[in-house]
């Protein structure tokens, strides 16, 4: 499996922005933030903080809806690339 491109992040306007990465998890994304995986579609945040993807394999896509935990409890950390 092939890690999933890092989601991209930027603030809206001027408001502080603060990006957390939760190890084998999400970003956590605090603050005003504009979120785009892997294409060039950009989706907003609406809340105080917002979890964002980076397992790739999300159905809710660019946010984060714990798929992680499952992938962990069957040994696949798609965060890391394959070894050879």
């Amino acid at each position: 499996m092939t890690p999933p491109e890092e989601p991209r992040v930027r603030s809206r306007g001027e408001a502080e922005l603060a990006v957390r990465a939760c190890p084998g998890g999400p970003l956590l994304v605090r603050g005003a933030a504009r979120v785009s995986v892997d294409d060039d579609t950009w989706h907003d945040t609406t809340r105080p903080v917002s979890a964002v993807c980076r397992c790739g394999a999300s159905a809710l896509r660019p946010w984060c809806d714990g798929t992680h935990k499952v992938l962990s409890r069957r040994g696949v950390n798609p965060l890391e690339a394959p070894s050879a």
